[in-house]
């Protein structure tokens, strides 16, 4: 079983056991975090799609830790103007572990 979930303006695929790497939620490694935004849930051959989304469904997990992505370097250069800006930027990221998809009523 697995389900869609929207969290962070995208959606991710979640079944349990997987790891998620998302946009940074708050909380320390260890707390139980809850999405109510399922997209799809999809049981052997039998699938519910939402509308956006399906009532009373719902994935459980907990922060595993708190991280930033590779870096993205950027350069801009103007020629003859003695103009150039280098810079860099990190996205600071959670990684979460489903433990649970909960199906509603």
């Amino acid at each position: 079983m697995y389900a869609i979930v929207k969290t962070g303006g995208k959606q991710f695929k979640a079944a349990k056991d997987d790891v998620l790497i998302i946009e940074k939620l708050e909380g320390e490694p260890g707390t139980p975090i809850e999405f109510s935004e399922v997209l799809l849930l999809v049981d052997g051959d039998k699938s519910t799609i939402g509308s956006p989304f399906i009532k009373g469904a719902s994935v459980s997990g907990e922060i595993v830790r708190q991280s930033k992505s590779k870096k993205i370097e950027a350069f801009n250069y103007k020629p003859k103007k003695n103009e150039r800006k280098r810079w860099g930027h990190r996205q600071p990221q959670t990684h979460v572990r489903i433990l649970e998809v909960k199906v509603g009523g």
